[in-house]
């Protein structure tokens, strides 16, 4: 258990607790992946609940950004990869014959390190894509989808009049709120995060952690993090990960305040990492 000191370090969240009337979203059933002979990942199991954050912990090269590629079937993309196990979304198998992989990928928004928005205009970085899928198919489509989706990250009244501007000319945290926004507009089911914050300054960090935690109350998140005080902060659930094992995973408070094993205590307390 930590000490009081460390706790409060931590700054635990408003609701840093699974509300048991969330059901699992996805569900990992023994999974295990290897980039070719290497096993990145060994006989994960893991439930991830609607409308929560789930943040995955744990030192480089532990398996956090392989399993949420996983979640997407990205990781299958690279060559001379294999997965074990099944992973289930809304109780459907996703890796089931029957699935067309880039029809599933659309029900997961990704946001990647560093921001990454197309060199096009504002509006267009979030149309683009519900044009091409069907889901904004004229002007007053459009129209409004630009606006929802920037009102939902909380950017429209700072670029409502400037739309036409290319996407690349705003702040690295605009860019990637633009790129929450981008996301969301495609409607996914999930939203993957894997370290958006990590190249941003301390105060568009706490506009994407402030954002994270309005957008559960529709959408199912999983981030990344090696910041253990932003996981405690917008985290309901934790899994901290070991050499390419899931050590533990349950409500934030637990796995911050009363750590079942030494290796997780030790990671959480910058004893090593």
């Amino acid at each position: 258990m930590l000490d009081k000191s460390e706790s409060q370090a931590l700054h635990l969240g408003p609701t840093p607790n699974h509300d048991r009337a969330h059901p699992a979203t996805i569900s990992v059933q023994d999974v295990s992946f290897w980039y070719g002979p290497k096993k990145a990942l060994k006989d994960v199991s893991l439930e991830i609940f609607k409308k929560e954050v789930t943040a995955f912990i744990g030192p480089s090269g532990c398996g956090k950004t392989t399993l949420l590629r996983c979640l997407n079937r990205t990781n299958e993309i690279i060559p001379n990869t294999r997965i074990e196990g099944r992973i289930l979304l809304e109780g459907q198998d996703i890796y089931a014959p029957e699935i067309d992989p880039p029809v599933l990928r659309r029900r997961f928004g990704w946001i990647a390190q560093k921001p990454n928005p197309f060199p096009r205009s504002i509006s267009r970085n979030i149309t683009y894509g519900a044009e091409l899928q069907g889901l904004a198919t004229n002007r007053a489509d459009r129209t409004a989808l630009v606006e929802k989706s920037l009102q939902a990250v909380g950017m429209w009244d700072e670029v409502k009049d400037r739309l036409r501007q290319p996407g690349t000319d705003l702040s690295g945290g605009q860019q990637q709120r633009l790129c929450i926004a981008r996301a969301i507009a495609m409607q996914p089911d999930v939203v993957l995060m894997d370290e958006p914050c990590s190249a941003l300054d301390p105060v568009s960090t706490a506009l994407v952690e402030e954002l994270i935690d309005e957008l559960r109350q529709n959408y199912t998140i999983v981030i990344v993090t090696h910041n253990m005080q932003q996981a405690a902060r917008v985290a309901q659930r934790v899994a901290f990960f070991h050499l390419g094992e899931l050590i533990e995973a349950g409500d934030s408070k637990d796995i911050f305040v009363r750590p079942q094993t030494d290796r997780c205590h030790d990671f959480i307390t910058g004893r090593y990492g």
